[in-house]
């Protein structure tokens, strides 16, 4: 395993922790800066925004610079970021610090995904890219407690001032680890023009819906899931903290197998991640009063949810012929289907159809990403049985 590719992972870790440790922290933020509880989770939503527009703006503006020097650039905008973060004397300073953070997200994952395949032989690229997205998952296990954790003995500031710190070795493992240049098995396209050219390919954006409507199913369900198991599951509030650890081992363990699996075989792996996930949640909503069941099903929802992802960030770049603009396009598109997702949830909550409700939307809207992700491998053998 690359040096190189364990900075790259850090630097995932420290901004997959930026993203989720607030959820931890709300009623101290609110508390300190006496807003209400909505203006709070504006810290959330305004955070998603800024991902979905730094992911194509920031790839956009430095698609002429070397990969390296962008990626010390991203990390030391999020280092900035959680800095204001940590000091900030108001609300306003507090949301800037976190759309500062932001803006790194999506252009670090998708410029680093690239970076870290050319680190790694071609047959591993996918392995790789789980390497990298490995500290994302580990964020999505240990996020939510750690904020907490920390906010609760020292205060919610000084879990910003620890992702600082996790941003500054970061920055310094990328800094010298990471090789000045990476050759990759083709030179892509830093004009532009010429990175645009890659969004006339059918593949890329039949990839990019399939990426969004796949993350969309799955935090639909997620995003109501809390309710599923106290409401449906007969769970206490107390148990739902170790209840999202399990499924953010699932992640992990779906990130490592995914990747190995796109390696392999790349479009029956997701096929199958994606066709796994529509009968997770179609179970788990069959099955949500059954406390053995949920805690089973919350891990197969990790598992299956999160095994897609290695696999499609190389394959929308692979079909874009590795511009970077594509990568980072992966990553707004899966912002972009947790917004949905969240939505259609939310939708039918209060149309009265019950908790289990949710997992039945994210079965729907992932069943629909199986059929999107069947039609682009059989256009693509056969597009190469043409000779």
């Amino acid at each position: 395993m690359p040096p190189g590719l364990i900075a790259l992972a850090l630097g995932g870790f420290g901004i997959g922790l930026t993203e989720f440790l607030i959820a931890g922290l709300l009623p101290q933020v609110a508390s300190s800066f006496a807003v209400s509880e909505a203006a709070a989770g504006r810290l959330i939503s305004g955070y998603a925004l800024s991902v979905a527009v730094g992911a194509i703006v920031l790839t956009a503006a430095t698609a002429r610079l070397p990969r390296k020097q962008v990626l010390v650039g991203l990390v030391a905008l999020f280092v900035v970021g959680n800095l204001l973060s940590a000091v900030a004397p108001n609300y306003s300073v507090m949301m800037l610090g976190r759309v500062v953070a932001a803006l790194c997200h999506g252009s670090f994952f998708g410029i680093g995904s690239l970076v870290a395949r050319g680190l790694v032989a071609p047959e591993r690229k996918s392995r790789a890219v789980a390497v990298m997205f490995a500290g994302l998952t580990l964020a999505n296990v240990l996020g939510v407690p750690f904020g907490a954790l920390v906010g609760e003995r020292w205060g919610w500031r000084a879990a910003f001032w620890a992702v600082t710190a996790i941003g500054v070795l970061a920055l310094a493992g990328i800094a010298a680890l990471v090789p000045a240049s990476v050759v990759p098995a083709s030179i892509p396209p830093t004009d532009l023009r010429a990175q645009l050219r890659a969004f006339r390919s059918s593949q890329v954006w039949l990839t990019l819906t399939a990426t969004a409507l796949g993350y969309g199913g799955m935090f639909g369900a997620f995003s109501y899931i809390a309710y599923t198991f106290t409401e449906v599951g007969g769970f206490s509030a107390s148990d739902v903290a170790w209840l999202l650890m399990v499924y953010g081992v699932g992640l992990v363990v779906g990130n490592v197998i995914g990747g190995r699996a796109a390696d392999r075989d790349r479009d029956r792996a997701l096929i199958l991640a994606l066709l796994g996930l529509t009968v997770t949640l179609t179970v788990f909503g069959l099955l949500a009063a059954s406390a053995p069941a949920s805690v089973v099903l919350v891990f197969l929802m990790g598992l299956t949810g999160f095994a897609a992802v290695p696999g499609m960030i190389t394959r929308v770049t692979d079909h874009a012929h590795g511009a970077a603009l594509a990568a980072s396009a992966n990553v707004s598109a899966s912002n972009v289907g947790n917004a949905l997702g969240a939505w259609l949830g939310g939708l039918a909550l209060s149309a009265g159809l019950g908790y289990r409700a949710p997992l039945f939307v994210g079965a729907g809207i992932v069943a629909v990403a199986v059929a999107v992700m069947a039609v682009a491998a059989r256009t693509a053998r056969a597009i190469e049985e043409i000779p």
